[in-house]
């Protein structure tokens, strides 16, 4: 009797198992890799969100290849070892068939070489420096000639601006893209002495005295303006400083590359009207399209205060992309996934279409935005089409002969055109 007993558990368990392994292959797995605490958790959220609110939108359709999409999303708390570690969980423990997350340049760095190794595929949708093509990554944000070096042109040409403070957190976005900038500013003619440079830590608070170095720079009798990086939650006292000490966007204009209608929505935004913002979508811009993208995304998350941003706009660009790959490649195995991207266009919600270009990068129009007291942007200024990003700088000796281009003959990452040779996946 005991025998038979332990027989017919086994059999439960086994069924059990058999069961299980069934139901996950009949779902198509997606990783969700974004900060839900931490300093990082101001933007990333969002977008862990945005996912959510994709995913249910493509399984109301149908789901794809026949299978409901399943999402597992993880929490790396802005810890950037952290990031690598769940990124494993996820391709090896949880078998993910994709994965969307990082937000910052350090955690997509913590995880290259992990979905590299583990041939995982993850989709990044935040402006980033450059300097990297990976087999495995599709950069959806922007790339420096994207909005970087747009942004400065529009304060030299437009606002008259001669004298440049740049002011980065302390990580190696705002250090590479402030490198392309110092060397482009040079190469217009800019004096070293007409340039100030400084880093803070991710979550400082205590803006006083470089805000009054600030002011103390733009004195000297030349426009000046202010190039910021500056991620996350630092940019809240930041920006109140600058109330506090009068600066006005008149006086020394701001122009930001990581804060959107998301952060603003965050805090008092009467001391910040005038000051920039360079994207690639603000939620303002009226099309159909981002009309029905916000009426989407404020009915899932129930809220009609809540407001979209750029990194929303790629995150939804990626997931409109891949969904199409798949189904073109008939699977969601990565290396047929990745050969199906390549040249796949999806409507843009600024009314213009995004394409996935041979280096990972998308083609990707450019706005500058004012700040307005609603904690909404105006555009300014943009770009007559689409630009294409460049993963590899022309203003860096080290990258200006590079290319990349995941298509036959070259199928490399960091193609040196002068010497004809492969130096690596990446960098």
């Amino acid at each position: 009797m005991k025998l038979k007993k332990l027989i017919a558990a086994s059999s439960i368990v086994a069924s059990s198992l058999v069961s299980s392994m069934a139901m996950a292959a009949d779902t198509i797995k997606v990783g969700v890799l974004h900060s839900l605490s931490g300093t990082m958790a101001i933007s990333e959220t969002t977008l862990k969100d945005t996912v959510l609110m994709m995913i249910e939108e493509q399984n109301k359709a149908g789901g794809l290849l026949g299978k409901k999409l399943e999402p597992v999303v993880v929490d790396p708390a802005s810890n950037w070892p952290l990031f690598a570690e769940k990124t494993r969980e996820l391709l090896s423990k949880e078998k993910v068939d994709v994965i969307f997350g990082c937000w910052t340049s350090v955690s997509r760095k913590s995880v290259l070489p992990v979905v590299e190794e583990l041939n995982g595929l993850l989709f990044y949708p935040v402006q980033y420096e450059g300097e990297e093509s990976s087999k495995n990554v599709f950069y959806t944000g922007a790339a420096p000639n994207q909005q970087a070096i747009p942004a400065v042109d529009y304060l030299m040409n437009d606002i008259g601006a001669q004298r440049w403070v740049l002011l980065g957190t302390d990580y190696v976005y705002p250090r590479t893209t402030n490198k392309i900038l110092e060397a482009y500013l040079k190469a217009k003619g800019v004096a070293e002495k007409d340039i100030m440079i400084n880093y803070t830590p991710f979550g400082h608070s205590d803006w006083q005295s470089i805000v009054s170095d600030v002011k103390k720079f733009g004195s000297a009798g030349k426009k000046t303006a202010v190039v910021s990086t500056i991620n996350g939650d630092a940019n809240v006292p930041f920006y109140k400083e600058l109330g506090n000490q009068g600066i006005s966007a008149e006086d020394i204009p701001v122009v930001a590359f990581s804060v959107g209608e998301e952060e603003l929505s965050g805090f008092d935004t009467s001391p910040l009207v005038g000051h920039l913002a360079a994207w690639n979508y603000f939620q303002s811009v009226e099309t159909e399209e981002n009309e029905a993208f916000i009426a989407q995304w404020k009915k899932f998350i129930g809220d009609d205060k809540r407001v979209t941003n750029d990194p929303m706009e790629a995150t939804y660009i990626g997931f409109k992309m891949w969904a199409k790959a798949v189904e073109k490649a008939g699977t969601t195995k990565v290396d047929a996934v990745e050969k199906a991207m390549i040249g796949i266009t999806v409507p843009n919600l600024t009314g213009g279409t995004a394409v996935m270009n041979a280096n990972h990068h998308l083609s990707k129009p450019v706005l500058i935005g004012e700040i307005q007291d609603n904690g909404q942007l105006e555009v300014v200024w943009e770009t007559a089409g689409t630009v294409i990003g460049d993963a590899w700088s022309d203003f860096l000796p080290s990258s200006k002969n590079l290319i990349a281009d995941w298509t036959a003959p070259v199928n490399c990452g960091n193609f040196d055109i002068k010497t004809a040779k492969c130096s690596g996946q990446n960098f």
